[in-house]
């Protein structure tokens, strides 16, 4: 059974208030420790929540739509339907039932107690937690913004100039239908906003490096690959061309895009100078190992 590995590094931006909370006027990043410095992150459900929008906007059917004017998602099938919808395909779904009313018509002392129901799949698709590529310096920017009766309200909020990278995993073949692993790739190389609040901060998460990997092995061996100098602001994948060097990982079973490409073409890897190209050359392989017709 094939799995598809793949590790994105998006572009350089200035990442602001990609959470809709507050701490007193200033609004805060999510933040983790990394390698012992503080870094900032965006979640994984902000990813997928904005892969299923990317569907959503690009005419696939989706069950969970989400609604600009209400501002929340309108589910279409509470049941839910793997094989109709992508999204239940792909990214799953969990809908939990509590118990009904206990029995009442049984003799006293032998009442039932109903259980619970859920109704649920895991998703295919697995995305980690993207994680800043330089640390969290502190840098906040303070803006005023005009309210009713002509009012000014202050407010802080922490900025951060970085990339981002983030990693995922899934096995074509477990989907209801496995032509939908294209969806997913340019679903992730076409990514726009992810994250935010109110519209005031656009933040582009497409890929400007991504490494994929189609391989028999269970384990991506590649998550987290790039690396950036903080002071220069240049890109390596030591780490992968180390795994590479040590026969963990085969390059063969890599597509590479991006400026990363020069470097990894000289171990073997399948590279590309854009990530788009790398992905068509990557959908192609796999149409033929899956035996998935051709477009068109």
């Amino acid at each position: 059974m094939l799995h598809l590995f793949g590790n994105i590094l998006t572009h350089h931006g200035s990442a602001a208030n990609n959470r809709g909370e507050s701490d007193g006027n200033i609004t805060p990043l999510q933040k983790l420790e990394w390698k012992g410095e503080t870094h900032t992150t965006v979640s994984a459900e902000a990813i997928r929540w904005a892969l299923r929008y990317y569907w959503q906007k690009a005419g696939y059917s989706v069950n969970r739509r989400w609604n600009d004017e209400a501002n929340e998602f309108a589910v279409t099938n509470p049941n839910f339907d793997p094989i109709g919808f992508i999204d239940d395909d792909v990214l799953g779904f969990m809908r939990a039932e509590g118990a009904k009313a206990e029995n009442s018509d049984e003799p006293s002392g032998k009442k039932k107690r109903s259980k619970g129901t859920i109704l649920s799949r895991r998703g295919i698709l697995e995305v980690t937690r993207a994680v800043s590529s330089t640390p969290y310096n502190g840098d906040i920017t303070f803006n005023a913004v005009s309210g009713a009766k002509s009012r000014t309200s202050l407010y802080g909020t922490e900025v951060h100039a970085t990339r981002y990278q983030y990693g995922f995993a899934m096995t074509p073949d477990r989907l209801n239908d496995k032509s939908r692993v294209f969806a997913v790739l340019d679903g992730l190389v076409s990514l726009s906003e992810v994250a935010g609040n109110h519209a005031r901060f656009l933040y582009d998460f497409s890929p400007e490096i991504l490494v994929l990997r189609w391989t028999h092995d269970f384990s991506p061996r590649l998550l987290y690959c790039f690396q950036e100098d903080e002071t220069r602001g240049s890109l390596s994948v030591e780490v992968l061309v180390d795994r590479i060097d040590a026969g963990d990982v085969d390059p063969k079973e890599l597509w590479a895009g991006g400026s990363v490409a020069t470097t990894l073409s000289e171990w073997g890897v399948n590279a590309f100078p854009g990530v788009k190209a790398a992905v068509e050359a990557l959908k192609q392989v796999i149409r033929h190992d899956m035996q998935l017709p051709q477009e068109g």
